[in-house]
């Protein structure tokens, strides 16, 4: 079966709105999660670079649509959503990036699957349950990143897998779960495997 090569990833663009994201042609995968779940550094793990998806002590900090480009070919791309949750900006400037996310989620064609991450310790946090209604709307397929997984025993991590899972069963026919660790590479086989599915479908 044909893989991608995640390692040859690059940065493409930064887009603030739909209007100014590239061609809505080809498949992507965009990465979405609270702002201080792992999600750049779950980015960076998969694609072995230390710095594509910028990593900030300060949470919030993609504020922008950032396309990268699984090396030359343009039509496979992975996304980095703006983080939402703790990102200190003004109430107004937040709304207008949820507008610019949920009009990029409703109406991007190319988009073929969603990562949500999520800290396997506080997982399904409101805004969590939101991105996943919405994907239930548009039956977008969905796969939980459950990340940090290091950060619990493994019988703990094992676990709370089981309560998401369990959680979730409504929505088992669109929804995929797994532990995710981006100190110990964690996870990474099983996060190709299914970008691999939806990139190459």
């Amino acid at each position: 079966m044909a893989r991608l090569h995640y390692p040859a990833a690059r940065f493409l663009t930064s887009a603030p709105t739909l209007a100014r994201c590239p061609d809505d042609r080809g498949a992507e995968v965009a990465f979405a999660g609270r702002s201080n779940a792992g999600k750049s550094s779950a980015i960076n793990t998969l694609t072995r670079q230390k710095a594509l998806a910028r990593t900030s002590k300060t949470p919030g900090r993609t504020q922008l649509i950032n396309f990268f480009a699984l090396g030359e070919d343009l039509e496979r791309r992975l996304v980095d959503l703006p983080g939402y949750g703790f990102a200190k900006v003004p109430e107004k400037v937040k709304l207008e990036w949820q507008r610019h996310l949920s009009d990029y989620l409703q109406r991007r064609a190319s988009l073929k699957g969603l990562v949500l991450v999520m800290d396997v310790r506080h997982p399904l946090s409101e805004f969590d349950q939101t991105m996943l209604g919405w994907a239930d709307d548009q039956s977008m397929p969905v796969h939980i990143l459950l990340t940090k997984a290091d950060k619990l025993k493994r019988g703990a991590a094992a676990s709370a897998l089981q309560q998401v899972r369990s959680r979730l069963r409504e929505w088992e026919d669109l929804v995929t779960v797994q532990l995710f660790s981006a100190l110990k590479g964690q996870g990474i086989e099983e996060l190709e495997a299914r970008l691999d599915a939806w990139l190459l479908d």
